[in-house]
């Protein structure tokens, strides 16, 4: 199936991911989440958001440069993955010097899991210079991004794992589920890496150890972090 790509949607479709995760916030916010956004704004201040800000921003272009300075022709790029990873740290170190126990993430899981979601759909319409491609495929549903070769729609099988992860977490809010505000963040980014180290295998990044490229190895340490901090959090149930 050979699909029309603008490298310019990108643009478009980024600006429709933060739109449509600020949309679910303003909503989730009003429908179940007031309390507990309102413990962040009240307990976290101003360096909680410089923190998170700061490891995001810097994590996204950490990650996504290095991972370019591997290709043929190297140059600077940035990585929602990468960002997520950033963000995690920086928070984490935050909160650590101010001595902050327990999770401070459950109001950003639904606007993630939606901005992920919508933006990786403008990945997939920038086509070969998003260097985001798959590899390629002989399946009926492969897609050409011009360049003639069916390839796996690796970002349509990400935004479709995170509409799926969006939907449950949508319905254990609705009855409102005790690992909602305890333990969603990390139930998030689990299933986030787990699915993103699957993906990595369909894609030709350059390889660093055996068979793994730098995202499978990111998606296994944000792994080890969720497991680790998950089973934390359920021990203070």
């Amino acid at each position: 199936m050979k699909i029309a790509t603008d490298p310019a949607l990108h643009i478009l479709f980024d600006l429709l991911a933060w739109g449509s995760a600020g949309l679910l916030a303003h909503l989730l916010y009003r429908w179940r989440l007031k309390e507990a956004a309102a413990r962040v704004a009240g307990g976290m201040g101003l360096g909680y958001a410089a923190a998170l800000a700061a490891g995001a921003i810097g994590g996204a272009w950490a990650f996504g440069s290095w991972n370019t300075a591997m290709m043929a022709l190297p140059h600077p790029s940035h990585s929602v993955a990468g960002g997520l990873a950033g963000g995690i740290v920086g928070v984490e170190l935050y909160k650590l010097a101010r001595g902050i126990k327990g999770s401070t993430g459950a109001i950003w899981v639904g606007p993630l899991a939606l901005g992920i979601a919508v933006g990786r759909w403008g990945c997939l319409l920038a086509g070969l210079p998003d260097e985001t491609y798959g590899t390629p495929t002989g399946l009926p549903w492969g897609m050409d991004l011009g360049d003639g070769v069916p390839r796996h729609p690796v970002q349509i099988y990400e935004s479709l794992a995170m509409l799926a992860f969006l939907g449950v977490y949508l319905a254990a809010l609705a009855r409102r589920a005790a690992w909602i505000e305890t333990r969603a963040f990390y139930l998030f980014v689990l299933f986030y890496a787990a699915q993103r180290f699957a993906w990595e295998f369909l894609k030709p990044y350059p390889r660093l150890v055996g068979p793994f490229d730098l995202f499978h190895l990111l998606a296994g340490v944000m792994i080890f972090y969720a497991l680790i901090f998950d089973a934390r959090a359920r021990r203070s149930l």
